[in-house]
C-alpha cells in the first residue's frame, strides 16, 4: 500500500526542517561568519525562493535557528528524564550530554553573535531562559529535594552550567577529556558534597 500523500502544511514544515537544520549544521561547521544564507540552502537542498519563503532575510533565519537550537535541547533533556527522577550519577552525565555536541555548540555560535547583534540577542533571550528552566528542573530531579531546597540552589544550577559552558569552549583547544572528568567530579564534591 504506497504511503499516504503529504499535505502542503506538511510539505512546508517539512522544508523548514531542512532549513533550520541546515542552519545548525553550518553554523557548526563554519561557524556564525560563515553562515550564509547561500550555504543553507544548499545544504538544505531548497530553492532560493523556498528561503526567501520560510525566512525573508538571514536575521529571520538564524532568529528561528535560534528557537530550533533551543526546542531541540529541551527536548533531549525532556525524552531523557521522562522516566522520572535520575540517579546523581546519570543526572550529570545527562547535563553534560545536553551541554555538548552539536546542538549546544551551534547555540554557543549564536551566543557569541548575539554579544554584537541586538536583533539576535533579543531572540536568544526567551529561548535561552526556557532552556535553562528545564536544566534546573532536571538538576532538583537529579539533585534532590534537599538540595533543591537550598538558599543557594539557583547559584549552585547557573554554576554547573557555566562550568559546562567553560568545558565545551576550552575543548576547542584541550585534548585531554580526563581533565573534564576531574573538574566536575572536584564541583560534585565541593558543592554537592558526598554521595547521598
Amino acid at each position: 500500500m504506497p504511503a499516504p500523500r503529504r499535505t502542503q502544511q506538511q510539505r512546508r514544515e517539512e522544508t523548514r526542517l531542512r532549513l533550520l537544520d541546515a542552519t545548525i549544521g553550518c553554523l557548526v561547521e563554519y561557524g556564525f561568519a560563515g553562515t550564509t544564507t547561500q550555504r543553507v540552502q544548499e545544504r538544505a537542498g531548497v530553492s532560493r525562493g523556498a528561503l526567501l519563503h520560510h525566512f525573508a532575510s538571514k536575521a529571520d533565519l538564524l532568529a528561528a535557528a535560534t528557537h530550533h537550537v533551543a526546542e531541540l535541547r529541551l527536548a533531549h533533556i525532556r525524552t531523557e528524564t521522562e522516566d522520572g527522577p535520575h540517579d546523581r550519577e546519570k543526572g550529570l552525565s545527562l547535563l553534560r550530554t545536553a551541554m555538548s555536541g552539536p546542538h549546544f555548540l551551534a547555540g554557543l555560535e549564536l551566543w557569541l553573535a548575539a554579544r554584537t547583534d541586538p536583533d539576535l540577542r533579543a531572540a536568544l533571550l526567551p529561548a535561552e531562559r526556557d532552556v535553562g528552566a528545564a536544566q534546573r528542573a532536571v538538576m532538583a530531579d537529579i539533585f534532590g529535594p534537599e538540595t533543591a531546597a537550598r538558599e543557594d540552589f539557583a547559584l549552585l544550577c547557573e554554576s554547573l552550567l557555566v562550568l559546562h559552558r567553560g568545558l565545551a569552549l576550552t575543548s576547542v583547544l584541550r585534548e585531554d577529556p580526563a581533565f573534564d572528568d576531574a573538574l566536575l567530579r572536584l564541583w560534585t564534591e565541593r558543592f554537592l558534597g558526598a554521595q547521598p
